[in-house]
C-alpha cells in the first residue's frame, strides 16, 4: 500500500520563539532555518513580520537562502499585517502567507467583541486580500479547539472560497482530548464543501501533555500537515514536537503516513535549536532527551546488551545517536559492568566480575553514576587486579 506524504510544517522560528527570554537574533534564525531546510521540513514559518523590524528582516534573510522549503510569514487578519507579510517574502522561492482570526465564542466575545457572522467576514476578506500577493494562503482559525464544529465549518468554507489553500485547525490552548480532536477533523472533512481541494493542518498545544497524541489523531482522520517545532518548544507548556510525530509516523508503518525527514539529522538539530535559544532539554525527552536511548537498570541493560530491541524500539542511529547507553549505576547488575569494562579495555572472567561487581557496588552507592576512570580505580581496588593486568 502507498504511502500517505504528511507535510511537516516547522514554526520553531515562530511560535517556538514565543517561549520567554528566548529570542533569537536574524543569524541565528538563518542557522537554525538552513539545518530545517536540509532535515527536509516542508514548510517553515520564518516569523510575524509585523511584530517587530527585526522579525521582519529575520523573515526577509530566512527566504532568501531557502532552497528546498516553503517559507512562511504569520499575520493576523489585518490588511497592513497582510501587506508586510508579503513584502517580507518578497526572496522566497515558494512563499505562503499565513493569516486567521479567533472562532471561538471566547474570542468572538471577549477578544474581538464581533458576532459569528462578521467574524466569518473579516476571515474572507483577510484570505482574499492575502491572495492578491501570493498564490499559498494558509487560515487559522484561532482556538479552533474550542470552536463548535457546525460555524468552525462555516468559516472553513468561506476561507476556501476567497482562495485558502491550507486551513489550519488549532487547539490553541491544548484543550481536546485526542478523541474530540481527530472528531473534529473528520467532522470538517466530511462537512465542508471544496474540502477536498485544501490542505488539513493540525497545530496543537502541550497544556495537557496531549499536543502529539491530538496531532498523530488529526492526520489518522484525514488531515495532511502537522504544524510543530524542534523539541516541541513553544508558548506555554509549548507545541507538537516535531521529532515525536514524526518517529510515531516512521515506527507505526501501517498507518500508511509518511513524512521527508531526514530523521538522522534529528539529534543534531535538537541540540543547534537548544543551544541557541538556551532551552535546556529534559533528559527523559522522548526521541532528543539525554536519557532517551539510557538504561541503568541491571534488567534493561541485560536485555540491550544481548538485543537492543529488547527495550528500544528506535534504533538510535536513525535519529542520530552514536549509540546506545549504558549508564552504571547502583541499580545495575553484572552483564553491564561487564560491557563497560570491556569498552575499558577489560575482559573479565567470570570469577573476577564476581570479585570486581563487589567492589563496584560500594563505588555506586556512593556515587550517583559510574564513570569510566571510576571503573580503572574499582578494578585496581579489586582483589584480582593484577590477574586481570597480566591477563
Amino acid at each position: 500500500m502507498s504511502i500517505n506524504n504528511i507535510q511537516i510544517f516547522d514554526t520553531t522560528l515562530r511560535d517556538g520563539e514565543q517561549v520567554p527570554g528566548c529570542k533569537l537574533n536574524t543569524e541565528q534564525k538563518v542557522t537554525i532555518a538552513t539545518q530545517l531546510d536540509e532535515l527536509g521540513v516542508d514548510i517553515i514559518e520564518a516569523g510575524f513580520p509585523v511584530s517587530s523590524p527585526g522579525d521582519f528582516t529575520s523573515v526577509t534573510e530566512v527566504s532568501k537562502i531557502v532552497k528546498n522549503a516553503s517559507v512562511c510569514g504569520l499575520s493576523r487578519a489585518v490588511k497592513n499585517d497582510i501587506k508586510l507579510a508579503a513584502e517580507a517574502l518578497t526572496y522566497a522561492r515558494k512563499p505562503r502567507i499565513h493569516t486567521g482570526i479567533g472562532t471561538s465564542d471566547s474570542h468572538i466575545k471577549h477578544k474581538f467583541k464581533l458576532t459569528r457572522d462578521k467574524i466569518i467576514v473579516r476571515a474572507y476578506e483577510a484570505v482574499r486580500y492575502a491572495k492578491s500577493f501570493v498564490e499559498d494562503i494558509e487560515f487559522y482559525a484561532e482556538d479552533a479547539g474550542r470552536t463548535e464544529n457546525y460555524y468552525l465549518a462555516r468559516v472553513c468554507e468561506a476561507a476556501i472560497k476567497a482562495g485558502a489553500t491550507v486551513l489550519n485547525i488549532p487547539d490553541t490552548t491544548g484543550y481536546c482530548l485526542p478523541s474530540e480532536y481527530g472528531e473534529k477533523i473528520k467532522y470538517l472533512k466530511e462537512n465542508v464543501k471544496g474540502i477536498e481541494n485544501v490542505v488539513l493542518s493540525c497545530h496543537c498545544h502541550n497544556d495537557l501533555g496531549l499536543a502529539t497524541a491530538n496531532s498523530i489523531e488529526g492526520v489518522i482522520n484525514g488531515a495532511k500537515q502537522i504544524e510543530c517545532t524542534i523539541n516541541g518548544i513553544g508558548e506555554r507548556a509549548g507545541n507538537t514536537a516535531l521529532e515525536e510525530v514524526v518517529m510515531i509516523l516512521k515506527q507505526h508503518p501501517h498507518l500508511n503516513l509518511g513524512t521527508n525527514i531526514k530523521t538522522e539529522n534529528l539529534f543534531g538539530i535538537s541540540k543547534l535549536v537548544s543551544e541557541h535559544m538556551g532551552i535546556y532539554t529534559q533528559p527523559n525527552k522522548a526521541i532528543v532527551g539525554a536519557n532517551a536511548f539510557s538504561h541503568s537498570s541491571g534488567i534493561h541493560q541485560d536485555g540491550v546488551i544481548k538485543n537492543r530491541e529488547t527495550y528500544e524500539i528506535i534504533n538510535p542511529k536513525d535519529v542520530g545517536v552514536t549509540e546506545s547507553a549504558i549508564v552504571l549505576t547502583a541499580r545495575s547488575g553484572r552483564a553491564a559492568l561487564a560491557y563497560r569494562a570491556k569498552k575499558a579495555g577489560y575482559e573479565l572472567t567470570k570469577l573476577q566480575l564476581d570479585d570486581v561487581y563487589s567492589v563496584f557496588l560500594d563505588f555506586a552507592d556512593r556515587k550517583k553514576e559510574i564513570k569510566d576512570n571510576d571503573i580503572h580505580e574499582i578494578i585496581e581496588k579489586s582483589n584480582s587486579y593484577h590477574q586481570i593486568i597480566s591477563a
